[in-house]
């Protein structure tokens, strides 16, 4: 589809959202609220100006949580929202999907999780650094399981993997290439990198996708990465999507 999107073959078409829908999709959260609130006030300031959008839904492409201070007050956020005239859709990442497993009991991989956001994760909900640093991975489990509230727990455990919008593919880190979309499998879209990034092969949609942070938002024939570092450097980016045009909204 692509190649006929972007190929030299006559005058390409851009990809399209549905008619009458108007989205932005949002990159890498990681815990910070603080953006997400600046990012959301100026996404709705743009869909009041805009006009016109029968339909206005707000993508978040996953890793709402960890190392940034506030992963509790952006789940509870994306839980709880209520603006009847915007959606607010949220997905799976790895961060999420670690969290879910150590909460299943999983403790193979625990302290490596601790050591690369989940403490702050924990630590938002109210476990103790003291239990934290403990090592006692029995103890850890069980506090964490007492601090998550159980509609947080069943949230992300909703949480969808893959969301297709018109000519739009929208999933957490990327797609397998050469592997029809509908074929993916969970580990590839919320874990790959390298190969997916690569890759310039036709994925049979334009993917949008975070996971990997960038200096800037990144524009390719067949795909647009938005992970921009927001814990680390402040910036939380989006791109809006109407018909065939697109835009780019940021803090910072």
């Amino acid at each position: 589809m692509l190649k006929t999107l972007f190929g030299a073959e006559n005058t390409p078409e851009k990809p399209k959202v549905p008619d009458a829908s108007r989205i932005y999709a949002i990159g890498d959260v990681h815990g910070r609220l603080d953006l997400l609130h600046d990012l959301l006030r100026r996404i709705t300031v743009d869909h009041e100006q805009r006009g016109g959008s029968e339909s206005c839904e707000i993508i978040l492409l996953g890793d709402l949580i960890d190392r940034g201070p506030d992963s509790a007050g952006v789940v509870e956020l994306a839980c709880n929202w209520n603006l009847p005239a915007i959606t607010l859709t949220t997905m799976k990442g790895n961060h999420e999907a670690t969290l879910l497993s150590v909460l299943d009991g999983e403790t193979t991989w625990l302290l490596s999780w601790l050591s690369f956001g989940g403490q702050q994760c924990l630590e938002s909900y109210g476990v103790s650094s003291s239990v934290l640093m403990s090592g006692e991975l029995g103890e850890i489990v069980a506090a964490a399981r007492r601090a998550v509230p159980p509609a947080h727990q069943a949230f992300l455990a909703g949480l969808p993997l893959m969301l297709h919008r018109g000519d739009y593919c929208f999933v957490h880190a990327g797609v397998k290439p050469g592997v029809a979309l509908e074929a993916q499998v969970e580990s590839d879209l919320i874990w790959i990198r390298d190969e997916f990034l690569d890759s310039s092969v036709d994925h049979g949609a334009m993917i949008v996708h975070g996971h990997t942070i960038r200096p800037e938002v990144q524009w390719r024939p067949n795909r647009i990465g938005l992970d921009t570092g927001a814990y680390r450097t402040g910036i939380l980016s989006a791109v809006g999507l109407q018909g065939s045009d697109y835009w780019l909204l940021s803090t910072g």
